[in-house]
């Protein structure tokens, strides 16, 4: 069971969108070293809607290869369309990921049913630890807690990341089948009242620019340390807040590159950090001294 802070890891690009390999060797290290529980490969943050399947499966497996078992990848291996999801999810295993993460089919807004039979065929089909993901706010489908208590008694399902920011859901899922699956938080600002809670972990975009303190922080939220969680939370609460201020990962992207650790690059139709949130990010950065 992979417990504390997970990075949804940026995709490092150059200017032209082509991934920049050299830079995501360097967040692996970065990360190696920062004490992150494990790498989140791929997911909404690492760009995965626009890398072709190529592309998405030679960061898989780039991924993997760096870390040579010093640190598990999670890779995003979600799609609108069950069998490229299915694709997806055999490269991954086969390239030797730790788990796969499934967001819920975005777009054609399966019904409870639909999105039951989805994983459901997913996990039939592939032999690897599957966490769901759902986060509504991007996919325009929400899966229910009654849906997710149905999926967490298969086999390869072994947890969810809850994106939906809604704090009495996610304990929900804690109380109702927190035994048979892990329930991570996908949503920086209430991770930690999460985990406090009972989460497994978090699921983090913060974690890629300050990923000590988020390392930090999950490890007291587990060990039951409210105050000096507390603590670390205040910091980076303004960071957790501007990573936000337009769509991610564009502000988180603009972060890494003002650290000087990638460069500006990012596909379309996601664009550059407009100027007019600039300083309030470096503002968020400074907060929290990373």
């Amino acid at each position: 069971m992979i417990t504390g802070s997970i990075v949804a890891l940026v995709t490092p690009m150059y200017a032209d969108g082509s991934v920049d390999w050299e830079a995501l060797e360097r967040l692996l290290d970065l990360h190696l070293e920062a004490g992150t529980a494990a790498i989140g490969a791929v997911g909404t943050t690492g760009e995965s809607a626009t890398l072709n399947v190529s592309e998405h499966c030679e960061v898989i497996k780039f991924c993997v290869e760096h870390t040579a078992g010093r640190m598990p990848v999670v890779a995003g291996t979600g799609a609108n369309s069950t069998w490229e999801a299915i694709e997806l999810t055999e490269a991954a295993a086969a390239a030797g990921a730790a788990a796969c993460l499934l967001v819920t089919p975005y777009y054609n807004r399966p019904t409870q049913r639909g999105l039951y039979e989805h994983f459901k065929a997913v996990n039939d089909a592939v032999a690897v630890p599957q966490i769901l993901y759902n986060v509504p706010g991007r996919t325009a489908v929400d899966m229910s807690n009654d849906t997710v208590i149905r999926l967490s008694e298969l086999d390869n399902i072994v947890g969810i990341k809850d994106a939906t920011g809604d704090l009495a859901r996610g304990v929900d899922l804690i109380q109702r089948c927190g035994q048979s699956i892990a329930i991570y938080s996908g949503d920086d600002p209430t991770a930690m009242e999460l985990m406090l809670a009972g989460g497994m972990g978090n699921i983090s975009v913060t974690a890629n620019v300050a990923p000590s303190l988020m390392a930090q922080l999950c490890a007291l939220a587990l060990a039951g340390e409210r105050v000096k969680a507390e603590a670390i939370n205040t910091r980076l609460a303004p960071l957790n807040k501007a990573l936000f201020l337009e769509s991610n990962p564009i502000p988180v992207k603009w972060a890494l590159y003002q650290r000087g650790l990638i460069g500006e690059g990012i596909r379309l139709p996601l664009t550059t950090l407009d100027e007019r949130y600039h300083a309030q990010v470096i503002d968020a950065l400074d907060t929290a001294g990373v």
